[in-house]
């Protein structure tokens, strides 16, 4: 295992006390930050290095020669939080030991996260930005303060709609006080911008909105220095500077520019550096701050080091969407009608392999999500079968609208959110999905569907892409590779709204989906079989708004206690429909019901703690479960409790058997 080098907090102050100009100290001062901000990546197992090294310059130069303290920045792109962090406690507006905790539990989110000192606005779905500084602006004035906004947008972020509807209102009220800087580096996420949506003369649009427009050398902090003083002469309109940027700027073989034009993706968007490549990055940095400090009759710069910290892997996972890849381009193969839409994820989501073999049915939306979903529902009008992508926190609320409204037009769309539940917990709340259910589940004639192994995964989508469903699908993907400690049975048929037991059990039943989820679960039924001797059993149960209550009934009837367990908020989850089922059905018997998920905005951290936290690892079910039970052993201790996180939710359900049938919610009533 490798050492990872860091620049001490000393180094910062020694170099910032130099008798050198300001534009010489920021230059060097921003190429420590990039030796930091790649220890912290590193360190983390994740993180973005090529925004964070495309905005350092410009971000130094903020905190060093223009903000003051009245003045607010915060960045509305939000990849780029490592180059912030190193800023910040460079110069000890944080904690600098903090550097050792990106993306850890109580450390630095993987995306900014306003409980964070010095933080001013949580980042999600891209766009929000200037909308949000114009609302501090407006506080301003109303309470009568003074101060400025500074806001760093991304290139590819000027694909929101948001963005732009930002800008009017911004003009018309003046906001000579509001300064936007598009780190303008020419890739988003993995590709080139000029593939997607080609911004064009970028200046002449954003000054027709009518904004004080300027544009510099994002790396040259001379100009830099002249642009940002020639901002001053405009005070009654809001600025917005475009600072041409080099992704991956400050190692030569990370820079976009380095790659070839035809290469498909930029390979240092997100992700941490192997071995090889961090200890062939780092040098290149050090030599040209040693130069930097050599010209200024100052001493190399001393760096402290770590070893690299060992990080957990999975020996035989199960990786789902790479199982969804392979199943997309089968049925590809066998229905030409099959189009996929992408939402800049085509990497992440598994679309490459479709791309290689169906370019002409491939189509790159961008960061454009409202606009990709209503495309596919224009496609779908017109008899094509749209299979739309995206991280499911991205596609399932910002176009929530847009997906009912192609419900109400009666048409097939199939929709895949990658990347949803609570892990991977690195990046942070902005893309753990944790909501997604609540969102969809009410959506007429969508159904929803969570696998939990590769071999679920092919009949999930052989089930989407069947002539003989007539509904629109939303197949929920956790993209982690995951350890599952249990096998499908081999009889196994994915049958709708039906599951399948994992684990017998007589004390309780524990209904639950996804890998991670009945993963915990099982765990979880084996430490209380041999802590408590405590027999539960575990369900798979792979449709999130849909259940076959025969069926349900057979598991359930003669159990004493039911839990259920969502990969998401319990409230608007898995949980909500089957305890509503539940009383319904009106079994016979008392038992005690509980619902368990996620019941706070989630935690940042290493998936083992982001799990732990919530109580939704094996450890913390078993706990939890041997809790409720006990008050089922004695009543008199049975009490009510407010909603998360002390939910009890124990109640009975009522004695009256007569109804049987099987039911899906209304409008669409099928009697079994």
């Amino acid at each position: 295992m490798i050492d990872l080098q860091y620049v001490p907090q000393d180094e910062f102050a020694r170099v910032l006390a130099l008798e050198a100009d300001r534009v010489r100290k920021t230059a060097l001062f921003a190429d420590l930050c990039r030796l930091n901000a790649l220890y912290m990546i590193t360190r983390a197992g994740s993180g973005h290095i090529g925004t964070s090294f495309s905005c350092l310059d410009v971000v130094s130069w903020l905190y060093l020669n223009e903000l003051t303290a009245a003045d607010v920045f915060f960045s509305s792109k939000g990849h780029d939080a490592p180059a912030l962090y190193a800023v910040l406690t460079a110069l000890g507006k944080l904690p600098f030991d903090k550097i050792h905790a990106l993306r850890r539990l109580d450390g630095l989110p993987g995306h900014p996260d306003v409980a964070t000192p010095a933080i001013e606005a949580n980042t999600g779905s891209l766009g929000m930005g200037l909308s949000k500084a114009k609302g501090m602006l407006l506080a301003n004035r109303v309470l009568g303060r003074e101060g400025r906004a500074f806001v760093l947008t991304g290139d590819g972020e000027l694909q929101e709609g948001q963005f732009w509807e930002s800008l009017l209102s911004a003009a018309n009220t003046r906001l000579g006080n509001l300064t936007a800087i598009v780190d303008h580096n020419k890739i988003q996420s993995d590709i080139w911008i000029s593939r997607v949506s080609d911004l064009g003369d970028l200046e002449a649009k954003l000054s027709s909105f009518g904004w004080h427009v300027a544009r510099v050398d994002g790396h040259d902090l001379g100009a830099i220095a002249r642009t940002f003083a020639s901002l001053a002469s405009a005070v009654d309109r809001p600025k917005i500077v475009i600072a041409d940027t080099i992704k991956g700027r400050g190692v030569s073989f990370m820079e976009g520019t380095a790659l070839r034009p035809d290469d498909r993706l930029y390979r240092f968007h997100s992700g941490s550096p192997d071995d090889e490549t961090y200890l062939k990055a780092v040098p290149e940095i050090v030599e040209r701050v040693n130069a930097a400090l050599s010209s200024m009759r100052a001493a190399a710069v001393r760096l402290e080091s770590l070893p690299r910290p060992e990080r957990p892997m999975p020996r035989r996972p199960q990786r789902l969407v790479a199982a969804y890849s392979r199943a997309l381009v089968d049925h590809a193969g066998r229905n030409p009608r099959i189009v996929a839409f992408d939402g800049d994820l085509a990497l992440d989501t598994g679309l490459l392999p479709f791309e290689a073999a169906y370019p002409d049915r491939f189509i790159e939306c961008g960061i454009a999500e409202q606009d990709m979903v209503s495309q596919a529902g224009g496609a779908a009008l017109k008899g094509l079968l749209p299979v739309v992508h995206s991280f499911a926190c991205f596609l399932s609320d910002r176009p929530n609208e847009q997906i009912f409204n192609n419900a109400t037009e009666r048409t097939k769309v199939i929709y895949v959110g990658s990347l949803a539940g609570l892990v991977p917990g690195g990046p942070g709340h902005s893309h753990q999905c944790v909501r997604d259910i609540a969102a969809l589940s009410a959506v007429p004639g969508l159904v929803l569907i969570e696998p939990s192994t590769e071999r679920e995964v092919d009949m999930a989508a052989a089930y989407c892409f069947a002539e003989t469903t007539r509904e629109s699908c939303y197949l929920r993907l956790v993209s982690v590779p995951w350890d599952v400690p249990f096998e499908l049975p081999a009889d196994y048929e994915l049958l709708e709204g039906r599951g399948v037991t994992l684990v017998p059990g007589r004390d309780a039943a524990l209904v639950a989906y996804g890998p991670v989820m009945l993963g915990e679960a099982v765990q979880a039924a084996e430490l209380l079989r041999d802590r408590h001797d405590i027999s539960l059993a575990v369900v798979n149960l792979p449709w999130l708004n849909r259940v076959d209550r025969i069926w349900f009934a057979s598991v359930v009837r003669d159990v004493p206690a039911l839990f259920t367990l969502d990969n998401h908020f319990i409230h608007g989850g898995q949980g909500d429909m089957l305890l509503r089922t539940l009383a319904e059905l009106s079994l016979p018997n008392e038992r005690v019901v509980r619902r368990l998920g996620v019941t706070d905005v989630p935690v940042c951290g290493r998936n083992d703690e982001v799990l732990r936290a919530h109580g939704l690892d094996a450890a913390g079910l078993c706990d939890t479960i041997v809790a409720t039970l006990a008050l089922r052993a004695d009543p008199a201790n049975r009490r009510v409790q407010k909603d998360p996180p002390y939910d009890t939710e124990v109640g009975r359900v009522l004695s009256d058997p007569a109804d049987r049938r099987v039911q899906k919610d209304p409008p669409y009533t099928v009697t079994k």
